[in-house]
């Protein structure tokens, strides 16, 4: 039990430095572990390392002992816009790497391994991550600078997590979903800054921020069965489902014009309910190797967001309908393992590969360029490197120790993900400002440590 309190201490420390970033579906972002990203996040059907806490709390009783994973992402790339007038502009996320650096953290341990024999069933866990957010910065001097000049929402997701192994075949898992902001991450707040139009008795021209934060929760609840085994009685079959609830994020900030507080205001940020189905395949499952192909099918209940708007002090309201609406995130991915090959002993070793397709929730009316909202394919690839036994990390770390302190095994994960955006033309927006075509690039390297104990 010590070994876990450690454990959990530790990756509380290390989230000083998480953050979130822009995403490829509205504010959502999905790569949440390189194991996962490097099969375009189609990891549902297999969750079996500690990132399940995020994928499918589920999945954690595969995951055996004490163990902790935790990684980041570098990621950049660019939105181009083109007026009707044939004006140009360009913006980024946040800078040309955004920083600070999306991460996520999790540590699970099974109940048996901290000394609870007659608990063996249960495995608790408990992860952070940054699976909502965006951040984008265009000039001052942008054509639709009156609806965005940036947009920052740093919101940190915690998640303490509970799975029960009901039999060999059927496995349930719950966790809490707890959305808040920290001082350490970017402002400590969500943030949207913009030029006055000259409404609300603010000079046209004038600087505008709108900020806030606070806190929401919801829960996920999800189950992993495995109808298939094999003659060695290895699952060659598993069916993972998962369900997401809907989160409202109370927000209560200020607007600031030019710099100086006009007024207080507060709006309810609502993160969307969440379906997800997923079946995954073994076509080779032995001692020696595995060769998984997966297919996840979300639905995502983005009409629930359907306003953002700030509500002032002195009782006026400034608008933000949203009027999104639910949307399939579709995602294929593969992964081929040899254990123990003769090449490299006392390592296992994982090639990945994926391909994600997510449509936009955002209607051309209430489209804002603060928020890269566009039909997206993502492609992804992706390595993983386990090593145990006698095995050296990097040629110089022992895998294994005989110390209660160091780990029985090392691993790292390693995903490349590049997000292809659909170009779109917006027309009938409520700023005309922002009518025009937009295209987008974004491109991310995602990397996991893992650690067995």
């Amino acid at each position: 039990m010590v070994k876990f309190y450690r454990l959990s201490a530790w990756c509380c420390l290390v989230i000083l430095m998480d953050s979130v970033d822009a995403s490829a579906q509205a504010i959502r972002f999905q790569p949440q572990g390189a194991a996962a990203a490097g099969q375009g996040n189609a990891f549902v059907a297999q969750a079996d390392d500690p990132s399940a806490v995020h994928f499918n709390p589920a999945g954690l009783t595969q995951v055996k002992g004490i163990q902790s994973h935790f990684g980041t992402t570098i990621m950049g790339g660019s939105i181009k816009f083109k007026g009707p007038t044939g004006i140009d502009g360009r913006g980024d996320l946040g800078d040309s790497v955004s920083t600070p650096l999306p991460s996520h953290f999790y540590v699970s341990a099974n109940l048996k391994a901290l000394g609870a024999m007659n608990l063996s069933s249960l495995t608790i866990g408990i992860g952070a991550n940054a699976s909502f957010g965006s951040n984008t910065r265009y000039p001052m001097d942008i054509p639709f600078n009156t609806a965005i000049t940036s947009a920052a929402l740093p919101l940190l997701a915690i998640k303490p997590t509970i799975a029960y192994k009901i039999n060999d075949d059927l496995s349930v898992g719950i966790s809490a979903d707890i959305y808040t902001f920290a001082s350490f991450l970017g402002e400590g707040h969500g943030e949207q800054k913009q030029v006055s139009a000259g409404t609300l008795g603010i000079p046209a021209g004038a600087s505008v921020e709108l900020n806030g934060t606070g806190t929401g929760a919801g829960v996920t609840a999800s189950l992993l069965y495995f109808p298939m085994r094999n003659r060695a009685g290895k699952p060659i079959m598993s069916i993972g489902a998962v369900y997401r609830s809907q989160a409202v994020v109370p927000l209560n900030g200020a607007l600031l014009v030019n710099g100086a507080k006009i007024a207080d205001g507060s709006a309810d940020l609502v993160l969307p309910q969440i379906f997800t189905g997923a079946v995954a395949i073994w076509p080779v499952r032995t001692s020696e190797r595995e060769w998984k192909v997966e297919l996840d099918v979300e639905y995502v209940g983005w009409s629930l967001h359907r306003n953002l708007d700030v509500r002032l002090a002195g009782g006026a309201t400034i608008p933000q309908p949203r009027e999104w609406k639910n949307v399939p995130v579709i995602a294929l991915g593969t992964e081929y393992k040899w254990f123990n090959p003769p090449w490299l002993p006392h390592w296992e070793v994982a090639v990945r590969s994926g391909y994600t397709y997510t449509e936009d929730p955002v209607p051309d009316r209430t489209f804002n360029p603060g928020t890269i909202s566009l039909p997206a394919h993502t492609l992804s690839l992706g390595v993983g490197f386990l090593c145990k036994g006698t095995g050296r990390f990097l040629g110089l770390i022992p895998c294994s120790g005989q110390s209660a302190l160091w780990p029985k095994g090392i691993g790292l994960d390693l995903a490349y993900q590049e997000w292809f955006y659909e170009s779109r033309t917006v027309t009938g927006n409520l700023n005309p400002t922002v009518d025009g075509t937009y295209h987008a690039f974004v491109h991310l390297g995602t990397f996991s440590l893992r650690y067995l104990f």
